[in-house]
């Protein structure tokens, strides 16, 4: 075990910055996560070499690399770290006089599906909290892992071909399924491919618009097309659902998209939709927190009101 009297002597900042060390492994990444310099990095990393009287971290081509005290003492640091952290929760959560800020990441579709039902309902409940989103992108899992943000809202897909599955998630993470969709494909009310038959030959005859969001490039229809050697003829890569409507509203491009975010489109006759040609199983939009903040009243109120929202809307999957 770490000697006490060493932990009680040393600066909680020290084991702070130590901690974001064990994470980024890397100084100039840990002094942006920390706002300090990188000097002032440096000499914190001197400060913990001399409280612990080790190397702790060695420098590499791969970036700092932890020594095997380094890796010994680190659970212990974060346990301390936790305990701190909860002494600052608010033992009774008043959502009405809180001044949370939440820090959240959000799939495209979340944003136009189930966002809007739960920042309504959660300013009404807490008018003095803050709801801070950002899109999902593929660094959102490691911000989750590292407890920089409370919640992400993603896709997961349960076909058995996908590579992202729910039960591929790290250990440290919880979740729930907030709402089942699956994709449809769209076009124009008068696009010449709805006075054909549709099937897959259809579906590849047209080029394609390709809705790219929050840095995913692609998915599952792609791989499951890949396989088959097929690919599908993408004239555009766009960055919004919105740009993506207008264009697709505009020529006789296709475009697919999951349904629930593009059901207020299809109701008002914007666009048509057809199913896409090609057995897949539908995903779901999930829910994500670590484990570390199931016992903040606070983390715990605005997790059960998403999940009661999505309920209410007929998304949260009961099974």
């Amino acid at each position: 075990m770490v000697n006490i009297n060493t932990l009680l002597k040393c600066d909680m900042n020290l084991l702070l910055c130590f901690q974001v060390l064990m994470e980024e492994q890397n100084v100039s990444r840990a002094a942006q996560r920390l706002c300090l310099s990188q000097s002032a990095v440096s000499k914190q990393l001197t400060r913990l070499r001399t409280w612990f009287d080790d190397p702790l971290f060695e420098r590499s081509a791969r970036g700092l690399l932890p020594t095997p005290k380094a890796l010994f003492i680190a659970p212990q640091i974060q346990k301390i770290l936790v305990n701190v952290e909860m002494l600052n929760w608010e033992k009774a959560f008043t959502p009405f006089e809180s001044t949370r800020s939440f820090q959240l990441e959000l799939v495209e579709t979340a944003y136009n599906s189930i966002y809007p039902n739960i920042a309504v309902e959660a300013l009404t409940q807490a008018p003095k909290v803050a709801l801070k989103t950002k899109t999902w992108n593929e660094d959102t899992f490691e911000r989750l892992l590292k407890r920089d943000i409370d919640f992400g809202i993603g896709m997961v897909e349960f076909d058995e071909r996908a590579k992202l599955q729910v039960h591929h998630l790290p250990k440290e993470l919880e979740c729930v399924e907030v709402m089942r969709d699956h994709a449809v494909c769209l076009m124009r009310p008068e696009h010449p491919a709805s006075k054909l038959d549709w099937d897959l030959q259809t579906f590849l005859q047209f080029r394609h618009i390709h809705v790219i969001t929050g840095g995913v490039g692609s998915w599952l229809l792609f791989d499951l097309l890949n396989n088959k050697d097929i690919q599908l003829d993408v004239a555009l890569n766009v960055p919004d659902l919105g740009g993506a409507i207008t264009v697709c509203q505009k020529s006789d491009l296709l475009m697919c998209y999951p349904y629930s975010a593009v059901k207020k489109i299809i109701e008002d006759g914007i666009l048509i939709a057809k199913p896409i040609p090609i057995s897949l199983e539908p995903g779901a939009l999930f829910l994500f927190w670590h484990k570390f903040f199931n016992t903040d009243p606070s983390h715990v109120w605005l997790k059960e009101l998403i999940v009661e929202r999505c309920s209410v809307l007929g998304n949260v999957n009961t099974e």
